[in-house]
Order: C-alpha cells, then sequence, then structure tokens
C-alpha cells in the first residue's frame, strides 16, 4: 500500500490526463493529408512571396516578417506584420495551440495560449479559420531572434558581465527551433516557410547553395523539421535532337521559373519530398503542388 501511494504520488506529478493514444492507419491518412510542412528556398528577388497569388486567398494567412509584401499588393489574404520575436513566439502560439510538454511558465504553454486567446480574442478566431500559413520569411525571423538574443541574461558572460556572442546565438538556435517544431505540429494546418538562398563558392572554386539565416544550427535542423524542402530558381529549356526536353539551371540568365523539389538534384539545390509524389522539378504553383502532395495513393 505504501508502495502503491508513493508511485501514485511521484506519477501524479506528470498530469492528470495521459495525452498519448493510437492511432489507426486511416486516421494517420487523414492528418496526413490535411497538412505539411514546407521550406522554400530562393534567391533575392526569385518571386518567392509572388507564389502567395497560386493559394487559396481566403485560406491562406501571411506571417509578414520583412515588410516584403510590395509585389503581392492586389493579393486579397490576409496578413499579419511582426517586427519583434516576442510578437513571433505569441503568432506561433496562437496558431500551433497548447505544447502539452511545456511548463507553465514556458513559451506555448497552456497558460501562455490562454492568456493571448483572451488578450485578442478577435485575431485568435481569424487564425483559426486559416488552413495555411505562410511564413515569409524565416531569414528575418532569425534576424529579430537574435537581436531579441542579444537583450538577454545569456547573452551576457557571467564573469565579465560583457556581450557573450556563444551565448546569445545558443538562445537563437533553441528559440528558433522550438517556434519551427511548434508550427510543425499545429492542428490542421499547412505551413510554408519562406527563405533566402545565398550563392557561396568554396576554396576548390565550386558553388555552394545555402540557406540565408543567423546561426547555423537552426538552417541546419530546419530540413529535417518539415516535409518538404524546395528551391524556386530560373531555368532554361533545352531540347535533345531526339526531341526530348530538359532543364538546365541557369540562376542568372534563365527566364523560366521551376521548383526544384527532390533532394539528390545534379545542380545541387537544397530539395526533400517526403511523400514521394513529386518531380525533379514542378512548376511554381504552390496550391498545385499541395494537392500533388496529399493526394490519395492508388491502390
Amino acid at each position: 500500500c505504501d508502495r502503491g501511494a508513493e508511485q501514485r504520488r511521484r506519477f501524479g506529478q506528470r498530469g492528470a490526463v495521459m495525452s498519448l493514444r493510437i492511432l489507426s492507419a486511416d486516421e494517420r491518412l487523414a492528418e496526413a493529408q490535411g497538412k505539411t510542412t514546407m521550406a522554400l528556398f530562393g534567391p533575392s528577388g526569385a518571386g518567392k512571396t509572388t507564389l502567395l497569388k497560386t493559394l487559396p486567398s481566403a485560406e491562406t494567412l501571411c506571417i509578414d516578417l520583412e515588410a516584403g509584401l510590395k509585389s503581392v499588393q492586389q493579393w486579397p489574404g490576409d496578413s499579419i506584420p511582426v517586427r519583434r520575436f516576442a510578437d513571433a513566439i505569441d503568432i506561433a502560439c496562437l496558431i500551433g495551440g497548447v505544447n502539452p510538454a511545456a511548463q507553465p511558465e514556458e513559451h506555448f504553454s497552456e497558460a501562455h495560449h490562454a492568456h493571448l486567446r483572451a488578450q485578442h480574442p478577435e485575431l485568435a478566431a481569424r487564425i483559426d479559420g486559416k488552413r495555411i500559413i505562410f511564413v515569409d520569411s524565416i531569414t528575418d525571423l532569425t534576424r529579430q531572434a537574435m537581436a531579441w538574443a542579444k537583450t538577454r541574461p545569456e547573452a551576457l558572460s557571467e564573469r565579465t558581465g560583457k556581450p557573450d556572442t556563444r551565448g546569445a546565438y545558443g538562445l537563437l538556435a533553441r528559440e528558433v527551433i522550438g517556434l519551427l517544431k511548434h508550427l510543425q505540429h499545429a492542428p490542421g494546418k499547412t505551413v510554408i516557410f519562406v527563405g533566402i538562398l545565398e550563392r557561396l563558392t568554396d576554396e576548390m572554386n565550386r558553388t555552394i547553395w545555402q540557406p540565408q539565416m543567423e546561426g547555423g544550427k537552426a538552417a541546419r535542423e530546419l530540413p529535417g523539421i518539415v516535409d518538404q524542402v524546395m528551391t524556386l530558381s530560373l531555368f532554361s529549356q533545352e531540347t535533345s535532337p531526339d526531341g526530348a526536353v530538359a532543364w538546365r539551371h541557369d540562376p542568372d540568365k534563365g527566364e523560366v521559373r521551376r521548383l526544384v523539389c527532390r533532394s539528390g538534384n545534379p545542380w545541387g539545390l537544397p530539395a526533400k519530398d517526403r511523400s514521394g509524389r513529386l518531380d525533379m522539378t514542378e512548376p511554381p504553383d504552390l496550391g498545385a503542388l499541395l494537392t500533388k502532395i496529399n493526394q490519395p495513393l492508388k491502390g
């Protein structure tokens, strides 16, 4: 009896309700078809933001972190301008709901979520009605996170009291990755992270394409968090003597925009397709792409 009482006392502290449950194959399939997480990269000026026009405007919410919607002024959808990382955290909490693992004083906890819904009921209701979240851009999200991290106690040396860059970058990585993972689990919502892709040349004079983000850890972990990684770039069309048509990556002079969707592509561009339904390149239409990704498997 004493042993049972001790176990109830110890394990009861973990929470009154177990959140674990078994998902049937049908439930898992329905959930997979209802949401997708995607990272979309491209050089500055490639037209990443204009892809908003290919999404259903009534169901899409743009999180505008870079004041960069001039190219889609006529887009009729809703947007939220965000200029502080603290606001980005709050918006992510309203989108993603409650993280059952968060402590009451932490971001995304039940207390945090309840407070935001009580303070901003109209905003919360508008977010609830959206199916697609377009985050533009993750590059600026990490810049805002870095500005915030530099003001925190973790960014100061305990010994000297002077700024500690390593501490700031460590805090940035933890908080940004936490935000990305929270949005990954947003129930019933497709989340698209947009970011700048930069071209670098290594010591062997080889071209390397990589996401432009503050800190390396978040950039390294992002592909493992999302379902799909895509690169928007320019291509030229070529026809072989036998009449076959192929795409040649031509980032400087190409006239056709394409989305590179699969890893191991011949151009070394960031890409990944967990759905297994996409071709090496696809037309730059996110609405059509989501339909293709979420279509039921035959047989």
